[in-house]
């Protein structure tokens, strides 16, 4: 444990740490994505677009989560708020499942690559999108502050 605070002092003194864990969580968010695209592909035998779309929806909600409890610790104060918080999230995330799936066909049907390979080129793309869509817009830290109260001169 010694070891993990240490790395984690210094990546926090560099202001690396959020990058740091959004990229560890990323890459589990791609492992989902993958595993579930494999599945949908050769296991069930799925056409590519759709296995792309069931695994786009395991990745996000698994991305949703790890994102606001881990990475950004965002923290919600009613459920309205959370709601608005998911809706951005889901809306920034079609935008890069659009960029998922043209990136999906320019490497399949343009430059036949492998579905795989392919899956993999693509997935660089998407985490760097949705990073930039995390924090500029969806898990935004906001400054709290407080008004000093005096209670030392009536009203």
């Amino acid at each position: 444990m010694k070891s993990y605070h240490q790395f984690k002092n210094y990546l926090e003194a560099k202001r690396l740490w959020e990058v740091f864990v959004y990229l560890f969580f990323g890459g589990l968010t791609t492992v989902v994505n993958i595993v579930v695209f494999a599945l949908s592909y050769q296991v069930f035998q799925l056409d590519w677009p759709i296995s792309n779309t069931i695994s786009w929806v395991f990745s996000v909600l698994f991305a949703f989560v790890t994102n606001k409890v881990w990475v950004f610790q965002s923290k919600t104060e009613s459920l309205g708020a959370l709601a608005w918080e998911f809706g951005k999230f889901i809306v920034a995330r079609v935008v890069s499942f659009g960029m998922d799936m043209a990136c999906m066909y320019l490497f399949i049907d343009m430059l036949h690559t492998g579905n795989l390979v392919a899956k993999l080129i693509t997935q660089v793309v998407v985490v760097v999108a949705n990073y930039i869509f995390s924090k500029v817009f969806i898990f935004k830290k906001v400054e709290v502050i407080e008004e000093e109260k005096t209670n030392s001169s009536p009203r």
